[in-house]
């Protein structure tokens, strides 16, 4: 057999070879070098999506770049004023929290191995989650050095902001814009189904971030009081960590992000003051469940707090911090595109089998004549 190779052929091929080199280049340039603006920009994107719905309403009254202006205002100005009134302190209380895990850990696995006969050996515990006091003085020190070194690296950081803040305006203010001209780039068929797709995805997803975010600012200010009021140690950072934490993962989010509280008030000089928080985080989830929630998510979706466990997992492994924080918003956009344009069936149940009387219950043929 004889392969006969054109010069229109070699060189069809080599372009195909180029053009398959070149896409490689633009893929690891996108996942290696381009990695710090995807991120920025998945992050401008979801912030857009929580601010849609309050955007949404006040366009009803003015234009949408004026009420996306003033939402970002409004968000920024609060944002200022907490950390004009309790930065330094939260930075603080972050630094010591972390110096003093390595020595929570310790006493947890101890108060374990005294009462259940294990032998968990803590070095290798805290080795396996890098919290080795050395490391959590390192970190704590990090943590220190970012407030009081904050005048070194004001430039970049003031630049991220920048960017951000900027592409979050243009998501917002220009989303319809966006998409009618993305709209524009396909076959008429497809046209209505993209436009479809944004809308869904657009009001779930926005409804759902925003809901999470409203949730998590009332969980947090509520149990930085509570733990202020009961004397828990870095009060500020617990509730912070609570209120976060208790959205990231719905419904069982509040029993995991207590967990640390309650054991770091365990551990305190007094130990009441973890069963006072653990009384606390049960309280305030039937609370919730009851009167908050279904207020304020009663018209976004409902994930699977199995699925959501999942996905924080998932993003959290192959993106860091940021892989765990947008792994909720992802889902949601998900969930909401399935639950819109794929049709339910109903469940078939199994027919019934016919039943054979017995031999006894059956007619006897009539005797013969």
């Amino acid at each position: 057999m004889q392969v006969l190779l054109a010069p229109a052929n070699i060189w069809r091929a080599g372009l195909v070879l180029a053009a398959v080199v070149a896409a490689a280049f633009f893929v690891r340039f996108v996942l290696v070098d381009a990695g710090s603006l995807i991120a920025m920009l998945v992050m401008a994107w979801f912030l857009s999506l929580a601010m849609e719905p309050a955007v949404r309403r006040l366009s009803r009254r003015m234009r949408r770049g004026t009420a996306t202006l003033l939402v970002m205002a409004l968000f920024i100005l609060t944002l200022a004023i907490f950390l004009l009134l309790f930065g330094g302190l939260f930075v603080r209380q972050v630094a010591v929290l972390l110096k003093a895990l390595p020595d929570v850990i310790t006493a947890v696995v101890d108060w374990v191995n005294a009462r259940f006969g294990t032998r968990y050996d803590i070095s290798a515990i805290l080795a396996s989650l890098n919290l080795t006091p050395q490391q959590a003085a390192s970190y704590a020190q990090g943590a220190l050095n970012g407030v009081l070194g904050l005048l070194g690296t004001v430039a970049g950081t003031v630049f991220n902001l920048f960017t951000l803040v900027l592409l979050t305006f243009y998501f917002s203010a220009d989303g319809p814009a966006l998409r009618r001209w993305i709209a524009q780039l396909l076959p008429g068929r497809t046209q209505q189904v993209f436009i479809n797709v944004w809308d869904v995805s657009t009001a779930k997803t926005g409804g759902y971030v925003s809901s999470r975010l409203v949730l998590a600012t009332i969980n947090g200010i509520a149990s930085a009081l509570v733990f202020l009021a009961i004397g828990m140690p870095s009060w500020l950072a617990l509730g912070a960590w609570t209120g976060l934490v208790a959205q990231l993962v719905p419904t069982i989010g509040t029993y995991i992000s207590i967990a640390l509280p309650v054991v770091v008030g365990l551990v305190s000089p007094r130990p009441w003051i973890g069963l006072a928080a653990l009384v606390w985080g049960v309280l305030y989830q039937q609370v919730e469940n009851l009167t908050l929630e279904p207020k304020i998510s009663s018209r976004a979706m409902d994930i699977h707090p199995g699925v959501s466990f999942a996905a924080v997992i998932l993003g959290a492994s192959l993106f860091g911090a940021m892989g765990a924080l947008l792994a909720i918003p992802v889902v949601a956009m998900l969930h909401s595109l399935i639950d819109t344009f794929v049709t339910r069936q109903e469940l078939q149940e199994p027919a019934a089998a016919t039943r054979v009387p017995p031999p006894a219950d059956r007619k006897k043929p009539p005797p013969p004549k």
